[in-house]
């Protein structure tokens, strides 16, 4: 894996609950790494705060931010329920996954999810 020390990069994200107009505060959220596959798994997880944010400053910074694969796990099904937001019976979107890359570790990866019960996005 390539891990420069000294490197100035780090990750952030940020849930924008776009249904109820607010940022999605108590969403739980887990990062994986899957490449490279010596370091894969489960990185930590996360439960935003009243800002949507998460709770601490970046997800990963210093030795943990490395070019890779990652993946958030946003728990949106949950979230939204625990709202009384509208929905069906079974959530149209419950556990989403977001795939993406590191490939320059002097960078500020942020990779935010803005979602409702029936639609999600997100930009860098």
């Amino acid at each position: 894996a390539l891990n420069i020390t000294g490197q100035k990069g780090f990750l952030t994200c940020h849930v924008l609950d776009t249904a109820n107009g607010c940022p999605a505060a108590d969403m739980r959220i887990q990062l994986r790494r899957l490449t490279p596959v010596e370091d894969a798994g489960l990185i930590k997880e996360f439960v935003t705060n009243t800002d949507g944010r998460l709770e601490g400053g970046p997800a990963l910074k210093d030795d943990e931010f490395m070019v890779g694969t990652y993946e958030w796990l946003f728990f949106a099904g949950d979230y939204f329920a625990r709202k009384n937001t509208k929905m069906t019976g079974v959530p149209f979107l419950d556990q989403i996954p977001l795939r993406f890359g590191i490939d320059d570790p002097e960078e500020h990866y942020h990779v935010p999810l803005l979602v409702s019960p029936w639609s999600y996005s997100t930009y860098r």
